[in-house]
């Protein structure tokens, strides 16, 4: 009984804290805002620290003893068998230019497997929660992948890595290929807000290179709950650090593998 309390102040605080951060990135969109930049074309703006220090405090205050993986600070470890990992605003250069497709993020684990995903975005008000075990749900309501059976009839979504100038390695080929087979792709430009997507059944099948953990741990668990598949981009199992994800309604990930792997 302690443990189902513990989670449900866990999640109280969570959701809390990514609904305000959510809002507050919200209200300042149409301002000015300060662009810094940690490589040619990956941005940070004064609003992913601002949304970040929201957070932080209110888990830092609420729980002290929990360590924290986000994106814009320093690793906070501890000995507790929980982790949060955060995404304060994913969709950064979407914000920087005033374009309403972003999210906080927020995603806790327990003894390095996360049993919490939560997503909200403001823009539309939309809240994704996932809880180990208890389902995917938008807004209260339980959420299920689409029931797609063909690739050809699928939609689909991806992003590009910051690194697509200099590296080999940066989706050119898949997404060519892909354009050839699927329905049509979108690259909205937040892989949280893609994964969310395909769990509740707006497009159905999503694939991304080069990510880091706080951009797929709360997506990751909302996508199974719901009833979606996860692998990395060969098909073996996935790993929250192991850079890829692809996720879909299950019905095409065989299809979307064998796309993928072609090359």
């Amino acid at each position: 009984m302690q443990k189902m309390n513990d989670l449900k102040k866990l999640k109280e605080v969570a959701v809390s804290a990514a609904v305000d951060a959510g809002r507050l990135l919200k209200t300042k969109l149409k301002q000015a805002r300060k662009i810094e930049f940690k490589g040619e074309i990956d941005l940070v703006t004064e609003m992913d620290r601002a949304s970040e220090d929201l957070i932080i405090g209110r888990f830092r205050s609420s729980f002290p003893d929990i360590g924290i993986l986000t994106e814009e600070s320093d690793e906070i470890q501890s000995l507790s068998k929980y982790r949060w990992i955060i995404d304060p605003l994913d969709g950064t250069t979407n914000y920087a230019h005033g374009f309403p497709f972003f999210c906080v993020s927020i995603a806790l684990e327990e003894n390095r497997q996360v049993v919490l995903g939560v997503v909200y975005d403001p823009n539309f008000d939309e809240l994704f929660i996932a809880e180990k075990g208890k389902g995917s749900f938008l807004n209260g309501e339980k959420i299920s992948p689409s029931t797609t059976n063909r690739i050809s009839d699928a939609l689909l979504a991806t992003g590009f890595p910051y690194d697509i100038r200099r590296s080999k390695q940066n989706n050119i080929e898949e997404f060519s290929r892909f354009a050839l087979v699927a329905r049509a792709i979108r690259r909205p430009g937040s892989a949280v807000l893609d994964l969310c997507y395909v769990a509740c059944g707006r497009s159905d099948g999503f694939w991304e290179l080069k990510l880091q953990p706080w951009d797929m741990a709360a997506g990751s668990l909302i996508i199974t709950e719901a009833g979606g598949m996860i692998t990395d981009l060969r098909g073996a199992p996935f790993c929250l650090n192991g850079k890829n994800i692809l996720a879909s309604n299950g019905r095409i990930h065989h299809a979307m593998l064998e796309v993928l792997n072609q090359g």
